[in-house]
């Protein structure tokens, strides 16, 4: 198995899907110091343990990762709110990863795919179901390189996340920033999977979309900020 390679990852623009439905985190939205969250959190929590709820496994993310501000709870969120029972391509759960494609259809038809498979075991009825908005940012880092499939096929996968979960602990514990590689949903893109809020930075919104489920699958997307819809092509 080859040792992917160091490459500089420079992107004008990064596309990330989340669900619209989460609210800004106040603590991360503040101009505290991120060094004093932990102290701020522990004496908020006792009037109010709603905010260590909100907040998430804080202690997840070094001091010096960290990123505040306006808009720095999309970038936070992912590393703080972390579950076993919601593994992924480069995490098992135990640990956050900022998901991101070099162009918005990257970002759609990876959520898509997560979304069909959720609405799929939960028997949802069809209907225009969930709502999204989209996150744009920026990306200049050093990554780990192992978008040649020729080179790299067993993390790119399209079910088995073993080979792909066992090379991001190993690369994660080693001090890596994250993963460049070929998106497995949009082969014609490419995504990142980062491993801290500084490598991610603080996006901004873009569009808001929404998702309707056939029954089957995502079949149709709209653009709610235009009003377009569209048909999903598999």
């Amino acid at each position: 198995m080859a040792n992917p390679e160091v490459a500089h990852i420079k992107w004008p623009k990064t596309h990330r899907i989340i669900r619209s439905r989460f609210p800004p985190i106040d603590l991360f939205e503040d101009i505290a110091d991120p060094a004093d969250w932990d102290a701020i959190l522990s004496a908020e929590a006792k009037t109010n343990p709603r905010v260590a709820e909100s907040v998430g496994m804080l202690d997840l993310v070094p001091e010096e990762r960290r990123v505040s501000g306006a808009g720095a709870s999309w970038a936070m969120a992912p590393f703080t709110h972390t579950s076993t029972d919601w593994p992924s391509r480069f995490t098992d759960g135990s640990y956050g990863v900022y998901y991101a494609g070099d162009r918005i259809e990257v970002a759609l038809f990876e959520t898509m795919h997560h979304h069909s498979a959720f609405m799929a075991a939960t028997s949802e009825a069809p209907g225009w179901v969930s709502d999204f908005r989209e996150l744009v940012g920026t990306l200049d880092a050093e990554l780990h390189d192992i978008a040649d499939l020729a080179v790299f096929p067993e993390y790119h996968h399209p079910e088995d996340y073993d080979p792909p979960q066992a090379l991001t602990r190993e690369l994660r514990d080693a001090g890596s920033n994250g993963i460049h590689y070929q998106s497995v949903r949009f082969p014609d893109g490419r995504a990142v999977a980062l491993f801290w809020p500084d490598v991610a930075g603080i996006p901004a919104q873009g569009e808001h979309f929404s998702y309707y489920w056939d029954g089957t699958r995502v079949a149709m997307v709209k653009n709610l900020s235009t009003g377009d819809v569209f048909s999903v092509v598999e």
